[in-house]
């Protein structure tokens, strides 16, 4: 999944749907618990992404030790 961002002021039809879904009172830990869970299913989608550019270009820890390094 390749990330891009772009502007826009439009919403899509998912964002219209979670906005009319949340439409209700909710407290505090219900939105702390929403938004805990939208953070890690983004992570894990970076993490899956990492991991096939990381496979697909053969990097090994010594790739990244040496990348850190160079200056």
């Amino acid at each position: 999944m390749a990330l891009a961002h772009q502007s826009h002021t439009e919403l899509n039809p998912i964002q219209i749907s979670l906005l009319k879904l949340f439409n209700r009172p909710m407290s505090e830990q219900e939105a702390y618990n929403l938004k805990k869970y939208l953070a890690d299913y983004y992570n894990k989608q970076l993490e899956e992404e990492l991991s096939r550019v990381v496979n697909k270009k053969g990097y090994t820890q010594k790739d990244f030790d040496s990348m850190l390094l160079d200056d």
